[in-house]
């Protein structure tokens, strides 16, 4: 089977995680795990000493953002990725973008800061996805 270990690793004492680290931790658990799980299991394969509570909350978070389905077992929920780590990180963006004033703007910010590959990466992608994107673009009133 897989690897023993003596538990849960520990963090050093006074470091917190960074924003999203634990989300992307549950997210991986969950991509590793060969069924759909508990929020017990998660707890006691995770980094740290986290609160039942706190594990449910994060995957509560993670199923608001589409990134986690989950099923009713019992009284309890099984839980299973829905997106990857990149997918998780595409969500925040459209959140972000969603919940600007000027999108333009946003979006002018974020291209303006891209790599040379990457602004490759992102001419090829939107290549590929072809003009039909181009007719579901929200319009603005003129004015």
């Amino acid at each position: 089977m897989g690897e023993e270990t003596d538990g849960p690793q520990q963090r050093p004492r006074g470091r917190r995680r960074g924003q999203g680290e634990l989300e992307a931790q549950v997210l991986a658990l969950l991509q590793r795990a060969s069924a759909p799980t508990t929020a017990g299991w998660l707890q006691q394969h995770l980094e740290g000493d986290l609160a039942y509570t706190t594990v449910v909350t994060i995957l509560s978070r993670l199923h608001a953002k589409g990134a986690v389905h989950r099923n009713r077992a019992g009284r309890s929920y099984v839980w299973l990725a829905a997106a990857d780590e990149a997918g998780l990180a595409a969500l925040r963006m459209r959140r972000v973008l969603d919940s600007g004033t000027n999108r333009d703007a946003v979006l002018a910010s974020f291209v303006s800061t891209l790599s040379p590959h990457d602004e490759q990466v992102l001419r090829a992608l939107l290549n590929e996805a072809g003009p039909q994107h181009a007719d579901a673009r929200p319009s603005t009133p003129e004015g």
